[in-house]
């Protein structure tokens, strides 16, 4: 069975790049998992077993393609190794702060296989965006 993740949770990250990954994720992820950029301006969370799919989706892109090449180059070349302390917390690497802008305030936000890591004030924003805009996604989305 695949790993379900859900909810929203906010913690703080501290000034070493410690941050509290909330217990339900633990549960599934186990003792090691992955974390990269993401897309919009976040981190993306995975299982080993889910990055093992993610990989294999990927590699299957054609390398010919500036696109593929640049995108995989992207998101393979900020990926960590990541192992939970006996606090509940991993260790964020700085390059990763920096791309997803984590200064102390963080949410995460369980999306299905994966989870991602926001800034709590991006996050606000892009959740008011979208919920705005949430009926029309869905009915055209849907609507296939």
């Amino acid at each position: 069975m695949r790993a379900m993740f859900m909810g929203e949770y906010r913690h703080h990250i501290d000034t070493k790049g410690r941050l509290i990954i909330p217990a339900k994720f633990r549960d599934l992820l186990g003792d090691k998992f992955v974390i990269t950029r993401g897309l919009d301006g976040c981190l993306f969370g995975y299982t080993e077993e889910e990055w093992q799919k993610v990989q294999e989706k990927i590699n299957k892109l054609p390398f010919n393609k500036k696109d593929a090449r640049m995108f995989a180059r992207f998101f393979f070349s900020a990926a960590t190794e990541c192992d939970i302390d006996k606090q509940g917390r991993v260790n964020i690497p700085t390059s990763l702060r920096k791309y997803a802008d984590l200064t102390k305030n963080c949410v995460l936000a369980g999306v299905s296989t994966r989870f991602e890591i926001w800034d709590a004030s991006k996050w606000d924003q892009y959740t008011d965006e979208a919920s705005s805009e949430f009926s029309d996604i869905a009915e055209n989305l849907l609507n296939d």
